[in-house]
């Protein structure tokens, strides 16, 4: 599965999770649209990520507007990058489950 980590969390999460999320990109790699939610939406659907973040907003869009793209919500508070790329190293196998699962729009990742 491949991610698009928005704008709140960090750009190096691509880089120290490359080995379980290949592939995965930072909002920050295109331009401009780090603000805007829904040009992120649509450079995930356009690209093939799954939105990881933690701003409810994309569940909102997920509802009103349904998958593509895939949104994993992480429920962390205010963790470390640390603590994130823990989380989603330990959660691995949920996430690579839900990318598989043609049904489900959004994935509640929390400790």
């Amino acid at each position: 599965m491949k991610l698009l980590f928005d704008a709140n969390l960090s750009p190096r999460l691509v880089t120290s999770l490359s080995d379980i999320y290949p592939d995965s990109a930072h909002v920050y790699g295109y331009g401009g649209i780090a603000s805007d939610d829904a040009a992120i939406w649509q450079v995930a659907k356009r690209d093939g990520y799954a939105i990881a973040t933690k701003d409810t907003d994309f569940l909102e869009l997920s509802l009103l507007r349904g998958a593509p793209p895939k949104v994993v919500l992480l429920r962390i508070g205010n963790g470390t990058t640390a603590q994130l790329e823990h989380l989603l190293r330990l959660r691995a196998d949920r996430v690579r489950q839900f990318a598989e699962d043609p049904n489900e729009a959004v994935l509640i990742v929390d400790r």
